[in-house]
């Protein structure tokens, strides 16, 4: 039978994240060099969750040193490496590879410095609820299910634990400081899976920060019969 979430996580959890980290990447990882897609992956959970490293480095090995057998095989009880671009036998040496530069990086302490996400797994790592809100609510479909951008916000804003909203309000002032140009926010929010234009005549970078005003500032509940305004 399948593997069970829980036994799953056990045995793949962590390998399982390695890998995601290459999609739309090669596996190009040589022993002198990580590359761009195992640097990302560094990067961000060296910031994030650094204790998973040494849980990354001991399952990718363990299944390169122990691929599933037949039997696993025919029961559906093993994790399927996607395809990465390699040839069948070269998939194990390339884990070796992979676990090794794990290893270097938390014996040596050798940790990628802080830079704008390079890879379509770190955006979406770094920035886990902008994707949400721009896959979500700013995707191809949004002019069916909204009349303009501000309907969007709102309701997202309407229909969102608050706690996640204000998640979202610092990833948006994150995303904000890293200084890009206006290209770079127009891929950014791309790769955040928003596939429409900002309204005009703002740029992505201008009407994100109108979204983090707008959603970082309390909404005011009156009861009935009451008007935001104090009597003089």
């Amino acid at each position: 039978m399948p593997l069970s979430p829980l036994d799953h996580d056990h045995r793949y959890g962590e390998l399982d994240q390695v890998i995601r980290a290459y999609i739309g990447q090669a596996a190009d990882d040589t022993p002198e060099q990580a590359g761009p897609a195992l640097t990302a992956y560094l990067r961000h959970t060296w910031h994030a969750r650094p204790w998973t490293l040494a849980i990354a480095e001991r399952q990718l090995r363990d299944y390169a040193e122990r691929p599933p057998g037949r039997l696993r095989l025919s029961l559906g009880e093993f994790y399927a490496i996607p395809d990465v671009g390699l040839a069948h036998n070269q998939v194990q040496q390339w884990l070796h590879c992979l676990a090794d530069h794990i290893r270097h990086s938390i014996e040596q302490g050798d940790v990628p410095p802080p830079a704008t996400p390079a890879t379509h797994w770190e955006w979406h790592a770094r920035f886990p609820e902008a994707g949400q809100f721009l896959s979500g609510w700013l995707s191809q479909d949004m002019p069916d299910e909204f009349t303009d951008h501000d309907e969007a916000v709102d309701d997202y804003r309407s229909s969102t634990d608050p706690q996640l909203v204000a998640r979202l309000v610092g990833e948006l002032r994150e995303l904000l400081a890293l200084g890009l140009d206006e290209s770079g926010y127009a891929l950014a929010v791309a790769e955040l899976g928003m596939e429409i234009d900002p309204p005009p005549p703002y740029s992505a970078d201008g009407w994100l920060t109108l979204v983090a005003e707008r959603l970082g500032t309390p909404r005011a509940e009156y009861g009935p019969g009451l008007t935001g305004d104090t009597a003089s």
